[in-house]
């Protein structure tokens, strides 16, 4: 132990000390990209956590749940059924739902007496208020959160109520963040309007009773009226609505992590290149090679831990940003309010993924410690055996990157579907990139100091170092590589997405006019007051009105997107199937389904599929299978007339107007603005468009920031390697100037080395980047479930462009540095 302490002392921390910029790269770099991990999980630990903790407060000592198909409830007789079952304790009916009010949003709780067999968070105080509560009519408890006293009255959907009590103390104060209303359920039932239903019966199952066999009795009773499963299943269907974006976050995490990587091996080889001659001694006097690597990983293990830890605390205020940014639409289908809550194992999975890439990445450079003799590490970079790679280790790359090559195209060709095979697909195509690239090395080394002679004396200079530390420059390479290709695929896949997903949403952008009871950029499921489509259709100017609806609700065990639709509609689950399918779809006979839920299902156009809806089980037939962009698990389309009735859903959610040809469409939709009671939405086409590619564009926020941090990575790798370079040859720049070479000379050798890297870098990245953003097009239907189009625009040229841009930039600090370098000072270096 005393030699281990006296060898980090000598060694490890005298060259932190000795290296302060290149300990503060690395660790920089470390912290990036744990801080985006960190974000990531914090971001989709709050969703689920925030539902968890709801569901966990309200249920109590409940095992079972029955939950209403769609925000219409199911009649509340059902529970009387469920009651009479062997084996139930206790069943609590329970209207929960989230409703507007004067002081926002709220999630409204209604229930009986019988609540307080549940040993919920809410138990407690409600018992010291319920006198209150009864004796106001319709009275409600507020949270602390609502921000209201007791005897004020506040509005809750359409009716006015008045506060009876306000909760404090205690976990029912913490209950969705203090942001709730409780009620009697007979008032509750008249605020949403939906007098003789719940939302939702909690069970409380008597003691020695078989789980089993309790819930296929409470299944028997149901019978197919609603969705009968553990409470915990509200947190499962936020967690599988978000699935597409966690991926699609955490493969960004994992590519910045991959981006570091390579500069953490750049600045270990230039470290152990740097330290050959103590390595030398400590070989010539004795020392194992495996006490020497080990003590090199020993270092890369300290940087790691401090890069993910300081990493660890960016990403927690990061998260906490991100929460309080995300998406309206997808917020819509939480119903919980969604606070900042990381995951216990984020910070130290963040950590753990810091030291193993760092260790990884060095541990494959301090590997040429085993390669190096006594002698050989004397020599200087390039001149050792250590600084070349064996043939047989290029074939064996190349042989790798065809195999990752055809996996990688026959999992897309296969088309299994899953967000995981095409991610799986996307990994093996750029590890089939670097692979190859690792293959082509010295042919890579050797197009870049190509390049740099262009550079004219300077450059035979440059293309000489260039091609003496092939290591390195391949490395360096390879982040400029990377920074372009990922920035050209991110950039131009977030194009195609965009272009897709509006057209993915047919004719959105054609309706003259919405109306809803939702702004444009949340989905319209509250209901429109009754008879406004006929009061609508009456105004001078307006054509055609076409009702229908739109709600969350349960298919299978998937959270879905229901549409009622009719005659006319611009919906693609009406617009994108064929004429025969129109007819019967208004007719009631069949349900058309966007790809990814018929992929959830496993139906396919002509099977049948069972429903269930308040009135029981129902059996329909699927129509046709259409490209739609979903934000939940999926999307279905149904006759209006067939929703309305399934569903007990009467009236309308959405009208779409269209005005008389010829008439001034500005002037049809201030006059519906002028006619549409209080509350109610209007907005153009263009309006509705607009929100929704806000929307994309904001959820899309995510991959654009790995970009941004890739080529920060970049950046810092680049300014890093070269002033590393320019530290190595202190004495050879040193003897050039003794010998007659100017600071100009000098400075221009640095940018023609950085020219080479940055030009073969950007060339090559901007290809492969171009292959990959068709490579992800192809993937896209597979987890995206809509049809992308390739298109490659001309500002990916500004990115090829901005590599070099960018290798010039990071290269004039050390170029200046070796500029001004005393000559003196530079040969006496020993």
């Amino acid at each position: 132990m005393r030699a281990l302490l006296d060898r980090w002392r000598l060694f490890s921390v005298r060259e932190f000390a000795t290296h302060r910029g290149r300990t503060l790269a690395a660790v920089t770099v470390m912290a990036v990209s744990a801080a985006f991990l960190v974000s990531v999980l914090g971001i989709f630990g709050s969703l689920t956590g925030s539902v968890d903790r709801l569901v966990g407060g309200l249920a109590g000592d409940a095992s079972l749940e029955v939950t209403a198909v769609t925000d219409s409830g199911f009649p509340v007789s059902i529970r009387d059924d469920i009651a009479a079952i062997p084996g139930v304790a206790q069943a609590v009916p329970m209207v929960r739902t989230r409703t507007d009010s004067d002081r926002g949003s709220l999630l409204l709780l209604g229930a009986d007496g019988s609540a307080a067999t549940l040993g919920s968070a809410l138990q407690g105080p409600v018992e010291h208020q319920l006198a209150a509560l009864i004796s106001t009519p319709d009275g409600v408890l507020a949270g602390p959160g609502v921000g209201v006293r007791a005897g004020e009255p506040m509005r809750l959907g359409s009716r006015t109520v008045t506060v009876a009590g306000v909760i404090e103390g205690g976990t029912a104060a913490r209950l969705n963040e203090g942001h709730y209303v409780l009620t009697s359920l007979a008032v509750a039932q008249r605020v949403t309007q939906h007098p003789g239903r719940v939302d939702s019966v909690l069970i409380v199952a008597a003691p020695n009773t078989a789980p089993g066999e309790l819930r296929s009795a409470v299944d028997t009773a149901v019978n197919g009226r609603a969705l009968v499963a553990e409470p915990s299943v509200r947190a499962v269907q936020t967690g599988n609505g978000i699935r597409i974006l966690q991926y699609m976050t955490l493969m960004g995490a994992a590519l910045a992590f991959i981006v570091a990587a390579f500069l953490i091996y750049t600045t270990m080889s230039m470290a152990i290149a740097q330290r050959r001659p103590t390595i030398s001694m400590l070989r010539a006097v004795g020392g194992q090679r495996r006490t020497i690597v080990a003590d090199l990983l020993t270092e890369a293990a300290v940087v790691g831990f401090a890069g993910g830890l300081l990493g660890a605390l960016i990403g927690i205020a990061l998260g906490r940003m991100a929460v309080r940014s995300l998406p309206v639409a997808l917020m819509q289908a939480v119903e919980a309010r969604t606070t900042y809550s990381l995951p216990v194992y984020a910070i130290p999975f963040a950590v753990g993924a810091a030291v193993c890439t760092s260790v990884a990445a060095s541990g494959t450079a301090a590997y040429q410690v085993y390669k190096v003799s006594p002698i050989e590490a004397l020599a200087p970079v390039g001149a050792s055996a250590a600084d070349r790679i064996r043939p047989w280790l290029r074939r064996a790359a190349l042989c790798a990157a065809i195999g990752d090559l055809v996996i990688a195209v026959g999992l897309i060709r296969l088309h299994l579907g899953s967000f995981l095979a095409s991610g799986a697909a996307l990994t093996m195509f750029f590890g089939a990139a670097l692979t190859a690239c690792f293959a082509a090395g010295d042919q890579l080394v050797w197009a870049a100091a190509r390049v740099a002679r262009w550079c004219g004396r300077a450059g035979e200079l440059a293309a000489a170092t260039l091609e003496r530390a092939p290591r390195r420059v391949w490395a360096t390479l390879m982040t400029v590589f990377m920074a372009v290709a990922v920035t050209v695929t991110i950039t131009g896949a977030n194009n195609d997405l965009l272009t897709g997903a509006r057209t993915s949403l047919g004719s959105v952008g054609d309706v003259d006019v919405w109306v809803s009871m939702q702004p444009p950029d949340e989905y319209p499921t509250g209901a429109l007051p009754s008879g406004l489509a006929d009061d609508l259709a009456k105004l001078p100017g307006v054509a055609t009105v076409t009702e229908g609806q739109l709600a969350y609700a349960t298919l299978g065990d998937q959270k879905i997107l229901l549409y009622g639709l009719a005659d006319g509609s611009v919906s693609p689950l009406y617009q994108q199937v064929s004429d025969r399918t129109r007819a019967e779809l208004v007719a009631g006979r069949g349900v058309v389904l966007s790809r990814d839920l018929s992929r959830a299902l496993g139906a396919h156009a002509g099977d049948e599929i069972t429903m269930r809806t308040p009135q029981g089980l129902q059996h329909i037939r699927v129509l046709e299978v259409v490209s739609y962009f979903s934000a939940l698990t999926g999307s279905a389309g149904i006759g209006l007339p067939l929703m309305r009735e399934w569903f007990d859903r009467p009236g309308d959610t959405l009208l779409q107007l269209d005005a008389t040809p010829g008439v001034d469409k500005d002037h049809v939709l201030q006059a519906v603005r002028n006619a549409a009671p209080a509350g109610v939405q209007v907005y153009s086409g263009t309006q509705s468009l607009d929100a929704v590619a806000g929307a994309i564009r904001q959820g899309s926020a995510v991959a654009n920031a790995v970009w941004m941090i890739v080529v920060l990575i970049a950046a810092i790798g680049l300014l890093n390697t070269l002033t590393l370079s320019v530290l190595e040859r202190r004495r050879e720049i040193g003897v050039l100037r003794a010998i007659g070479a100017s600071r100009r000379v000098t400075l221009r050798m640095i940018l023609a080395e950085a020219a080479g890297i940055g030009a073969v870098g950007g060339v090559l990245g901007l290809l492969f980047g171009l292959a990959a953003q068709y490579f992800f097009d192809s993937a896209a239907p597979d987890f995206m479930s809509i049809d992308i189009g390739y298109t490659p625009g001309l500002s990916v040229l500004v990115f090829a462009g901005a590599a070099v841009g960018l290798s010039l930039l990071g290269s004039v600090p050390p170029a200046r540095r070796a500029a001004r370098l005393n000559i003196i000072d530079a040969i006496s270096i020993d």
